[in-house]
C-alpha cells in the first residue's frame, strides 16, 4: 500500500487491534507502525505467535499476542490505549448457516468481553468492523438509518455486535465512544481466497474455472483495503465523543460480470466463469449511503475498481510465484480466519 494514501491522517500513540492477522488486521497494524504508533496485536490465529518487537527506525513497537478474546484476560493488554480497533471476527455468510455456534462465540461473546474490559480499563474509543450484511436485501442505496434486516446467521451476528458495543458505550460509567463501521465487499492485496475477487484472480492466472453463484449480474460496492484502513484512521480521530454507525463504501456498484471483464482485461485471460444458482443469504445488491461517512468522518474512497483490482492481481501474481507446485490452494471453503 502507498503512504500517500494515509497522508494528513492522524494517528495515536498506542493502539491495541484485534484480529491483528487477518486482511484488513494486518494492513492496520502496518500503517499505524508505520506512523510511529505502538501497537498491541491480539490474534488467536495460530500463526500469530507470541512476540514483542521494539520500536525502531521510525516504526512503532508492536506487541504480538495469541489469544482469543472471549476467555482472555484483556486488561493487560487495555493500559493506555488511546484507541481499540475491533476487527477480529468469524467471516462468511454460508458456514454460518451450519457453524452458528463458532460465530456466537468469536463475533457476539468476543465482542462484549472486550467491551467490558474497555470500560472497565477507561479507553476513551473504540472503532470496530461491522459489515453490510446487517441490511440485508435492499433496493437502491443502504442508508444507516434503514431498518436492518440481515438474511444470514453471520449478518445477525454482525448485527448484535455493533449493538453491544454501542450499548456498553452509552453506560454512565463508560468513558467511551464507538463508531462501528459497516464495511461493504473488501478487496485487495492480501483478500481471504474463498472471496469471490480472490476466486476469479487465482482461478484465471491458473486457467482453471471458477464457479459464479447466480447469473453474475448481482451488484457489490467494492471498497479496497487502502480506503477501509483510511476510514478507520479517521474514525479513530474524529472531534467529538458521539457513538454511531457509518457506512464505508465507494457509493458505487459493479456487478460480478464487470468485475470478470476486468480482470479478463488486466491480465490478458478470459475467465473460465461457471454459473450456478446462488446461495442462499446471498443478497442481489449492495450499495453504500456515503453521506455520513463524509460529513461525519470525512471519508471518501480514493481508489477505482480497475486500479484496486490491479494491485490484487500483482499481489497475487507474487504469491502463486512464491506457492510450490503441490501446495495448490483450494479456491473453495472458508479461509484460516483472524479469530481474536
Amino acid at each position: 500500500m502507498s503512504g500517500d494514501a494515509y497522508d494528513g491522517v492522524e494517528t495515536v500513540e498506542k493502539a491495541v487491534v484485534t484480529g491483528a492477522a487477518g486482511f484488513i488486521g494486518s494492513h492496520l497494524v502496518e500503517v499505524l507502525r508505520r506512523g510511529g504508533t505502538d501497537v498491541v496485536g491480539i490474534d488467536r490465529k495460530a500463526s500469530w505467535a507470541t512476540a514483542d518487537i521494539p520500536a525502531s527506525a521510525g516504526l512503532g513497537a508492536l506487541r504480538a499476542i495469541n489469544a482469543d478474546l472471549a476467555s482472555a484476560d484483556l486488561s493487560a493488554c487495555l493500559e493506555n490505549a488511546a484507541t481499540v480497533f475491533h476487527l477480529a471476527a468469524l467471516p462468511g455468510v454460508r458456514p454460518s448457516w451450519t457453524q452458528f455456534p463458532e460465530y456466537l462465540h468469536c463475533n457476539v461473546l468476543a465482542t462484549q468481553r472486550l467491551m467490558d474490559a474497555c470500560v472497565r480499563a477507561g479507553v476513551p474509543r473504540v472503532v470496530m468492523a461491522s459489515s453490510s450484511s446487517v441490511y440485508g436485501g435492499a433496493e437502491g442505496t443502504m442508508s444507516e438509518d434503514d431498518l436492518p434486516r440481515p438474511l444470514s446467521p453471520y449478518g445477525v451476528t454482525k448485527l448484535a455486535a455493533e449493538r453491544l458495543a454501542l450499548a456498553y458505550a452509552a453506560r454512565r460509567d463508560a468513558a467511551l465512544s464507538v463508531n462501528a463501521l459497516r464495511f461493504f465487499t473488501v478487496y485487495g492485496p492480501g483478500q481471504r481466497p474463498d472471496m469471490f475477487i480472490g476466486r476469479v484472480i487465482r482461478a484465471t492466472l491458473e486457467n482453471r474455472p471458477i464457479e459464479i453463484y447466480g447469473d453474475g449480474t448481482q451488484i457489490r460496492d467494492f471498497v479496497h483495503v487502502s480506503d477501509i484502513v483510511r476510514a478507520l484512521l479517521l474514525a479513530a480521530a474524529a472531534p467529538g465523543k458521539g457513538s454511531g454507525v457509518v457506512n464505508i463504501g465507494t457509493g458505487r456498484a459493479a456487478s460480478v460480470n464487470e468485475v470478470l471483464v476486468l480482470t479478463g482485461e488486466l491480465t490478458g485471460r478470459t475467465p473460465d466463469a461457471r454459473y450456478g444458482p446462488a446461495h442462499i443469504g446471498d443478497v442481489r445488491a449492495t450499495t453504500a449511503d456515503v453521506g455520513r461517512a463524509r460529513n461525519r468522518l470525512g471519508f471518501t474512497a480514493r481508489t477505482e475498481l480497475r486500479a484496486g483490482l490491479a494491485t490484487q492481481i500483482e499481489w497475487a501474481r507474487h504469491s502463486l510465484a512464491r506457492t510450490p507446485p503441490h501446495e495448490t490452494a483450494s479456491s473453495a471453503g472458508m479461509a484460516p480466519t483472524h479469530r481474536g
